[in-house]
C-alpha cells in the first residue's frame, strides 16, 4: 500500500493502531478498524473473510464490534497474535491478498470516529516533575519533598464526559473565589486550560486484591494514545482547598481516535533515571524499568483560532516536548494503581498527566506557557494567547521517530471551545 510507505505518514505497517470508525455521514454500525497509510482496514469485513486461523482468528472475532473491549478482555497473547497476522495480510509480499483486502479498506478521510472502547474508569495521574514545579509555583504548592517523589499520585476523573477527537463542548461554569473578596462567585471560567497527556489503555486487567507486579505491568496495557484534559483554573485554584479537582476537570475530556499498540512503540524505549528525588520504592522498580521504562514520544500543541480559519491560516503549534520527561513511567503507574488491590479492567484508562519537558517551550498547559496569564503568547493572526478562547481549537499531535525506523504517529486529538451557557439562577 503506497501510502503506507509515506517515510511522513503516522501509519506505516509497523503502527497498525486500533479504532472504531464507519463511513461519514451515514448510519451503519460503529466498527472496529486499523490505520493504515491513508486507509482504514474494516476488522469486521476482514473477519467475514475467513483469512486467519487459531488465536489470531479468535482476537479478529472479539474485534468485529463497536467497541474494542472483546478484544482488550482476550489479553496480551491473543493482541499479539492478531498484530502478527495483520502484518502479514497487508505485507505487499502477500500480494495473493490484494483482492480480499480491496474489500476491507476505507479512505481515512470518510470515516468519523468514536471513543474506541466503553471506558469504564478514569484516573488522571501527575508524573511530571516539570508540570509540578511550574504550575505548583503559580497555585503555592511545592513537589520537593513531598508524596510526589515517593509514588505517581492521580484521581479519578470523570468518564461520561470524555469524547474523540473533534469534540466540542461549552465553556464550563462553576464557583471562582478570589483572593481579595470574601465570598465566591458562579461564572464561566476566564481561565479555561488545555492539558497534554497520554492515555494508557488497560488490556485484561486483575482480580480485585491482586496487585499487578512492576514486572508485568505492561502486559495489562493494550496502547496508548492522546489525550487532552481540559481544565478551568480558576476553578480549580478554589476547589483544591483543599481536595479537589472536581468540576474544573470533569467537563471534557478529549482523546484521539487511535491506540498505538505497544509493541509498535518497542524500538523507542530509553533507559528511565531518575536524575532527582529519592531513589523508587521496591514495588516501583525493577532493572527492566530502569533500562527501557522511559518512551521517547514527541508530543505537540497546535492552537487553530477563529482568526486563524478566518484568514486562510493553519494552527499555530504552541510547544512541543516528549513524554521521555516524565517522573514515573507507564508501568509505575499500572504497579501503584493497584498496590491496594484495585481490580483494574478491560478499557480503563490512566491519564499520564501533564507532559512537560525541562524548558519553557516544552510546557505541556497554557498556564505554564504564558505564566499565568502574565506572559501572554502572541500569534501570527495579531492575537495574544492568556488561556483558551471561545472558538479555539486545541490540537495534539504525537508521533516517534528514530533513525533506521518507521515512524509511529497517533494521529490527531483536537478539541475546541463553544461558548459557556447561561449561568444558572
Amino acid at each position: 500500500m503506497t501510502s503506507a510507505n509515506d517515510p511522513s505518514s503516522d501509519f506505516p505497517i509497523q503502527n497498525l493502531p486500533f479504532g472504531v470508525f464507519r463511513p461519514r455521514s451515514t448510519s451503519e454500525p460503529l466498527r472496529a478498524g486499523v490505520a493504515i497509510g491513508n486507509q482504514v482496514l474494516d476488522l469486521a469485513a476482514l473477519a467475514r473473510a475467513q483469512r486467519f486461523g487459531g488465536l489470531a482468528a479468535d482476537a479478529l472475532s472479539a474485534s468485529t464490534g463497536a467497541s474494542l473491549n472483546p478484544l482488550l478482555a482476550l489479553g496480551y497473547p491473543a493482541w499479539h497474535a492478531l498484530r502478527l497476522a495483520l502484518f502479514d495480510v497487508l505485507h505487499e509480499r502477500n500480494g495473493a491478498n490484494a483482492e480480499a483486502l480491496a474489500a476491507c479498506l476505507v479512505a481515512q478521510d470518510d470515516c468519523e470516529h468514536a471513543v474506541p472502547l466503553q471506558i469504564g474508569d478514569y484516573s488522571d495521574y501527575y508524573t511530571s516533575l516539570h508540570h509540578g514545579v511550574n504550575i505548583g509555583k503559580m497555585f503555592g504548592i511545592t513537589t520537593a519533598g513531598t508524596n510526589f517523589e515517593w509514588m505517581p499520585i492521580a484521581y479519578h476523573g470523570r468518564v461520561s464526559s470524555i469524547g474523540v477527537s473533534g469534540q466540542a463542548f461549552r465553556r464550563p461554569i462553576g464557583q471562582i473565589k478570589r483572593p481579595e473578596v470574601a465570598s465566591p462567585v458562579v461564572q464561566p471560567t476566564g481561565k479555561l486550560d488545555y492539558e497534554l497527556e497520554l492515555a494508557i489503555y488497560i488490556g485484561k486487567g486483575n482480580e480485585p486484591g491482586e496487585p499487578i507486579a512492576l514486572a508485568t505491568a505492561e502486559q495489562q496495557v493494550f496502547g496508548i494514545g492522546l489525550l487532552n484534559d481540559w481544565s478551568a483554573r480558576d476553578i480549580q485554584a478554589w476547589e483544591m482547598q483543599p481536595l479537589g479537582p472536581f468540576l474544573a476537570k470533569n467537563f471534557a475530556t478529549t482523546v484521539s481516535p487511535w491506540i498505538v499498540t505497544m509493541e509498535a512503540l518497542a524500538p523507542f524505549r530509553l533507559p528511565f533515571d531518575r536524575v532527582s528525588g529519592p531513589q523508587p520504592l521496591p514495588y516501583l522498580d525493577s532493572p527492566y524499568n530502569r533500562r527501557a521504562g522511559a518512551i521517547d514520544i514527541q508530543l505537540e500543541v497546535w492552537l487553530e483560532t477563529s482568526k486563524h480559519r478566518q484568514q486562510g491560516l493553519g494552527p499555530t503549534r504552541l510547544s512541543r516536548t516528549s513524554f521521555k520527561h516524565q517522573y514515573w513511567t507507564v508501568s509505575q503507574m499500572v504497579a501503584h494503581h493497584t498496590i491496594n488491590g484495585c481490580n483494574l479492567r478491560p478499557g480503563d484508562v490512566l491519564g499520564s498527566g501533564t507532559v512537560s519537558g525541562p524548558s519553557a517551550a516544552e510546557a505541556g498547559a497554557m498556564m505554564e506557557l504564558a505564566q499565568n496569564g502574565t506572559a501572554p503568547v502572541s500569534l501570527p493572526t495579531g492575537e495574544d494567547r492568556s488561556f483558551v478562547e471561545d472558538g479555539d481549537a486545541v490540537i495534539l499531535c504525537g508521533f516517534c521517530e528514530k533513525p533506521g525506523f518507521a515512524r509511529i504517529g497517533f494521529g490527531d486529538c483536537k478539541g475546541e471551545v463553544l461558548p459557556a451557557p447561561s449561568v444558572p439562577a
